[in-house]
């Protein structure tokens, strides 16, 4: 069973903003197609830039654009950690993606010892290495793997665990249950913190919004804290790359929660990276709500 992003809509779109979106689509170039027993995977460059699909809906990928340059915006959430907890030293990444944000990782964390990267399909490290430039490192070991079984078995523990997860329509079940939470927290140091990409409508705590907050009372039970990012900065960066469009037209967002046990506190007062001169700013005023229950 899947957790489909379509599903979790509450509000309908403006047709007029609907229309203008499908105007505005960049013709894309297919640079490869592959067909995995578990994806349909094209790579595609555009005006835009530079992109991992999975059937027809981006993955990962280099955004090149006068508006912004960078990871697909949603993914730079997983560096707010980075402003939580500097030491770092064991990552588990579920989800290579273009792999961007693991040699970001690798260059930011100073007392880094590994990072643990698991996915299931067989042509991601050679398609984020080919198209995307990753670079496998010394710290880094890929481990081609079902994620679920890969944590049943492994005894490692983590200070960090990010979970980024897709299918070709959506996500799996068995990453939002309680069987998977568990085996999150038996992986996760005292110290550590779980950053979770899942699918939402923009209205994250509507009443009709049942999945995500069904799911929240399960995250509850496992973690003391839970920092709710609802992604509107990065999803309205998506619709200007490749609409030109200065407002969210779908009601979907990714929503991003960074959970832990540990009351880690961010200095806002310092939120720019600048090993990668890049601003978290604008990401972190998505920030909800902090749930100490």
């Amino acid at each position: 069973m899947e957790i489909i992003p379509s599903d979790v809509q509450i509000h309908k779109p403006n047709p007029s903003l609907l229309k203008k979106m499908y105007q505005n689509e960049a013709k894309e170039e297919v640079l490869a197609e592959i067909k995995s027993n578990f994806h349909d995977i094209k790579i595609v460059k555009s005006a835009v830039g530079r992109f991992l699909k999975y059937l027809d809906t981006n993955q990962a990928g280099i955004i090149n654009t006068k508006n912004y340059k960078g990871n697909l915006p949603y993914i730079n959430y997983f560096l707010i950690p980075y402003l939580m907890n500097e030491n770092i030293e064991d990552i588990l990444f579920v989800g290579l993606g273009s792999g961007i944000i693991i040699n970001q990782y690798e260059k930011i964390f100073q007392k880094l010892k590994r990072i643990d990267v698991v996915d299931i399909e067989e042509n991601i490290l050679e398609i984020a290495k080919e198209y995307f430039n990753f670079k496998l490192s010394k710290k880094t070991n890929f481990h081609l793997q079902d994620a679920i079984i890969y944590l049943k078995t492994s005894k490692k523990k983590y200070d960090l665990i990010v979970v980024d997860v897709a299918n070709n329509y959506g996500i799996d079940e068995r990453f939002t249950n309680i069987e998977y939470l568990n085996l999150i927290k038996k992986h996760l140091k005292k110290s550590g913190m779980f950053v979770s990409n899942l699918p939402s409508s923009i209205d994250v705590f509507n009443k009709k919004n049942k999945f995500i907050l069904s799911l929240l009372k399960n995250y509850k039970k496992y973690f003391k804290n839970i920092d709710i990012y609802n992604g509107l900065c990065s999803t309205k960066l998506f619709y200007k790359c490749f609409y030109d469009i200065d407002e969210v037209v779908v009601d979907i967002t990714n929503l991003i929660l960074i959970s832990s046990d540990c009351a880690y506190k961010i200095n806002y007062q310092n939120t720019k990276i600048e090993k990668l001169d890049f601003e978290l700013k604008p990401y972190l005023e998505d920030k909800i709500i902090q749930d100490n229950n």
